[in-house]
């Protein structure tokens, strides 16, 4: 799932030891890869969140275990819209700019005017009432011994921000930690996988894509260009990736000094034979956010707000664009916890909202088959089918031992972001926070225990 980047030991050494003019004129990409993640996170949660900038360069930037970050300073210029970010004041020189509707790109060329092109102006989307029942409000409808479940510690996990229980189609439970509350805008991470599978599921709907559609390179001498939509889409394209997170990767490379994701990834070679192998890639899911913008035509930018999140009344939504003009669907989508329940909601519901189909009968069925090359993990259309790992080996389902409905579906995230969807129990658990990996926080064990409480 698509990470923060980790600043390693050998970037404090090269700080230490290098000369602080030739780190000004020359830092070194891991400095690069840090200072813009920071500008990015902060940009992010001060413009959309409405958080102060200070708490999140503490608690979202350096509290997450990266030691060289806590040499990060950042500032913020409220005019312009924008963050910069450098090491001890002066190296790395990392930069993010806020534009409306798109929200914030890092801007790794230092040209803010060409990213700030890419903008719209979003059609309102009217806050919930607190006096309607979610989902056409937010009202809840409380059941007591969920909301006794919620309120454990232990289930909920360390750095929990929001989460919320969604059970037959009302909000039975819901908490939120300190410092925010049911109107503050989480990242979701990799959570945001899925809901580009739903961009792209929308486009087949309207007769602009196939799932067996290939030809998305130039050239028919490209092997490339047999790929098709669904390999795409189930991580199975045969493209070279690195989603590794250690060093500068192929993942950090394109999320932190890349002004134009989607061709960063584009061009990566092929490495196996299309379908063969399955492999997890960041940037395999930018490469769909630009199919279906393309397909979309110029009001690409705006479609998820205007087609997808005043539908369902996700009035918090946003997917931030990159300093191209990508929708960063890999990774960058913000939304308040009972507005990320309404999306898991829309999934149980095949895609249909109000009556109203969204996406083409069957496709969120066909969104959560296996995957062959992944063992059985991942589903076709970027979503789990195992949740969160913690300490279980490799290759082995972790969800096994909590012995949950077998078919439960996964939204997964880093820091430990989550929504569990379970068919047969009507059931949608939503867990968001600040959670790192190291910590082996499991949802299992909550969503394990919701059901049996809604069962009884």
């Amino acid at each position: 799932m698509a990470s923060k980047p980790v600043l390693t030991a050998a970037a404090v050494l090269v700080v230490a030891a290098g000369g602080a003019a030739t780190l000004a004129v020359r830092p070194p990409e891991l400095l690069k890869v840090g200072a813009n993640y920071g500008a990015k996170i902060v940009c992010s949660n001060v413009f959309i969140a409405g958080r102060d900038a200070q708490a999140v360069l503490a608690d979202d930037v350096r509290a997450p275990g990266n030691p060289a970050l806590k040499h990060l300073k950042i500032s913020v210029d409220q005019e312009r819209k924008t963050v910069r970010a450098q090491f001890f004041g002066f190296a790395g020189d990392g930069m993010a700019v806020y534009r409306p509707g798109t929200g914030c790109a890092t801007v790794p060329d230092g040209d803010v005017a060409q990213a700030s092109k890419y903008q719209f102006n979003p059609i309102k989307i009217w806050a919930p009432s607190p006096n309607v029942a979610w989902p056409t409000g937010s009202q809840a409808e409380v059941n007591p011994a969920v909301q006794a479940l919620l309120d454990q510690d232990a289930l909920a996990g360390p750095g929990v921000r929001g989460m919320a229980v969604i059970h037959r189609g009302h909000l039975i439970a819901q908490r939120y930690g300190a410092g925010f509350n049911a109107a503050t805008p989480l990242l979701g991470w990799s959570m945001t996988k899925t809901v580009t599978a739903a961009l792209v599921g929308m486009q087949i709907e309207d007769g602009k894509l196939s799932l067996q559609q290939n030809g998305f390179w130039p050239g028919k001498d490209d092997p490339r260009a047999q790929i098709t939509l669904a390999q795409l889409l189930s991580m199975s394209s045969g493209l070279r990736y690195n989603e590794s997170y250690g060093d500068v990767s192929d993942v950090t490379r394109m999320l932190y000094l890349e002004p134009d994701m989607a061709a960063f990834t584009a061009a990566q070679p092929l490495e196996q034979p299309p379908g063969s192998k399955w492999n997890y890639s960041s940037g395999t899911t930018v490469l769909l956010s630009r199919i279906w913008q393309r397909v979309a035509g110029s009001d690409a930018l705006s479609l998820p707000h205007n087609r997808l999140f005043a539908p369902l009344g996700m009035n918090s939504a946003v997917i931030e664009a990159d300093a191209s003009g990508n929708l960063v669907g890999s990774s960058y989508m913000y939304a308040n916890t009972l507005d990320w329940a309404r999306f898991g909601q829309f999934l149980l519901q095949d895609g249909v909202w109000q009556g109203k189909r969204i996406l083409p009968a069957g496709y969120v069925e066909g969104m959560r088959q296996p995957v062959p090359a992944s063992g059985g993990q991942y589903g076709m259309g970027q979503v789990w089918r195992w949740g969160p790992g913690g300490d279980t080996p490799e290759g082995q389902n972790p969800d096994t031992r909590f012995q949950l409905p077998p078919d439960t579906y996964w939204m997964e995230g880093h820091d430990g972001q989550s929504i569990a969807i379970v068919p047969s129990q009507q059931l949608v658990v939503v867990r968001l926070g600040l959670t790192p990996h190291r910590l082996l926080y499991q949802p299992q064990a909550l969503l394990a225990a919701v059901v049996k409480a809604v069962q009884q």
